[in-house]
């Protein structure tokens, strides 16, 4: 088996060695996985939850799964709750919201829930989204939906990693992944 080809980064004065993975014919992306990387979680959570002190938010908002370290070691640090996005309806979660969106990292479509005990923490409360890396975008636009049909008002965007070129200007990030096109 040969050795997969990895792209290195340094993120919150930590470097890693992401593999890349082929997402369509000719499109490799770095692959950026905190789950199990502690030193990770609390190195990105302390820096951004540091870029967001001046916002003023009530509840910290992330999508099902990579991000949850993430986003409870930000709600530490922050004094904020947080919640999460689940992709898969459970019965308990009740009159949950729900939005489309489609990942890259899946090229499926998926459905974002809001769970219904969670609502009141959303309606009429700034919001701040967190993500472990926004790439086309989907996601993210899946979370506002579920916001806005909360009737939530997103304050902020913050992620660890930004992918490719398009404007990320309006999200808070601690670095630009990008995105690798094999020339013929």
């Amino acid at each position: 088996m040969s050795e997969r080809e990895t792209y290195t980064v340094e993120i919150a004065g930590l470097t890693r060695h992401f593999p890349l993975f082929e997402v369509a014919p000719g499109v490799r992306i770095a692959i950026f996985n905190m789950l199990g990387d502690t030193y990770i979680v609390k190195a990105a959570a302390a820096v951004l939850a540091e870029k967001l002190k001046d916002i003023e938010a009530g509840v910290l908002v992330t999508a099902e799964a990579k991000s949850i370290p993430l986003i409870y070691e930000m709600s530490v640090l922050m004094g904020l709750p947080y919640i999460v996005l689940r992709k898969s309806y459970k019965s308990y979660m009740g009159d949950a919201i729900s939005a489309e969106t489609v990942s890259i990292t899946t090229g499926k479509s998926q459905t974002l829930y809001l769970d219904e005990k969670d609502i009141a923490l959303i309606s009429s409360h700034p919001v701040i989204l967190i993500d472990d890396v926004i790439s086309t975008g989907s996601t993210l636009q899946g979370m506002e939906k579920v916001i806005m049909a909360a009737r939530g008002k997103v304050a902020q965007v913050a992620a660890v990693f930004t992918e490719g070129s398009a404007d990320w200007s309006h999200v808070i990030a601690l670095g630009n992944l990008p995105v690798f096109i094999d020339q013929p």
